[in-house]
């Protein structure tokens, strides 16, 4: 299903976009799956392009949160 590097693109886009209308939020890739209906490898490839962009951070507590957040 990560093989359509548009539809990676696509669901950036939408998490990136809730992640700025929602500042706090701090998701595991669990969450993150569950909560826009990903699969686990369309979720890891979203999630680690978000992190190597910057975006997004990976907090020790194994949780993802807006790079540009404290704590």
């Amino acid at each position: 299903m990560v093989n359509d590097e548009s539809m990676v693109v696509s669901w950036q886009r939408l998490i990136r976009a809730d992640y700025l209308e929602v500042p706090g939020l701090h998701l595991t890739q669990r969450e993150v799956q569950r909560m826009w209906g990903l699969d686990a490898e369309t979720c890891a490839a979203v999630l680690t392009a978000l992190v190597e962009c910057r975006f997004l951070r990976r907090t020790a507590g194994e949780r993802y949160a807006r790079g540009d957040s404290g704590g």
